[in-house]
C-alpha cells in the first residue's frame, strides 16, 4: 500500500464533532415537534370530545324514549323538579358534595342523583343506550355512582346534558 492510500483510508468516516451536531441537531427537532403537538393538550382534547358525544348519546336515548312513550319522558326524569340540576348516578346522596362540586363546570342543586338505570321505563332496559356512560376521568374522578355528567329538564320539556368536568372548552353541555 502507498502512502496515498493510506492517507485517504484514514479520512473516511465521520469525526466525533460531526456527530455531536447532527445529534444535537436531531434533539433540537425533536424538542420544537413535542412542544407544538402539545400531547397534553391533545389528551385533554380528546377526553373534552369524548365527554361531548357521551352527554349527546344520552340526550338522544332519552328523547327517542319520549318520542316512543306520547311524548313523556320516563319515570326519573318525568320526576325531576324543573329547573333544578341533577348528577346522573346511582348516588342516594352526595351529589352536592366537594368531590363532584369542585370539578363541575355547572354544579349540580339536588344532593340526590337522579338514577336513569331504575324502573321498568328505564332507557337502558328499553334498549335505547347500552350503558350509562361515565366520564373519563380529568381533575375529577367518577363511577358509576357519580357518573360526571348533569342532567337539567326546563319547564319547556328542553332537558340539557352537561358534563361536569371540561378541560380546553368553558362548558360541554348538549340540549334539545
Amino acid at each position: 500500500m502507498n502512502i496515498r492510500q493510506e492517507l485517504n483510508k484514514k479520512n473516511e468516516g465521520f469525526t466525533l464533532i460531526e456527530l455531536l451536531i447532527v445529534v444535537a441537531i436531531i434533539a433540537i427537532l425533536a424538542v420544537i415537534l413535542f412542544v407544538a403537538l402539545d400531547p397534553l393538550s391533545r389528551l385533554a382534547d380528546s377526553r373534552d370530545s369524548k365527554r361531548a358525544a357521551q352527554a349527546s348519546e344520552v340526550l338522544s336515548a332519552l328523547k327517542v324514549d319520549q318520542v316512543d312513550n306520547g311524548g313523556y319522558y320516563n319515570s326519573a326524569v318525568n320526576g325531576a323538579t324543573a329547573g333544578e340540576v341533577y348528577l346522573i348516578g346511582s348516588c342516594a346522596s352526595g351529589a352536592t358534595a366537594t368531590t363532584v362540586t369542585d370539578f363541575c363546570d355547572t354544579n349540580p342543586t339536588q344532593a340526590v342523583c337522579l338514577d336513569l338505570t331504575t324502573g321498568g321505563d328505564d332507557i337502558i332496559t328499553q334498549g335505547y343506550i347500552g350503558d350509562i356512560p361515565i366520564s373519563p376521568d380529568g381533575l375529577g374522578t367518577w363511577t358509576a355512582a357519580t357518573t360526571g355528567y348533569t342532567i337539567q329538564k326546563e319547564t319547556t320539556g328542553i332537558l340539557r346534558i352537561r358534563s361536569c368536568e371540561s378541560e380546553n372548552t368553558s362548558e360541554i353541555v348538549s340540549s334539545r
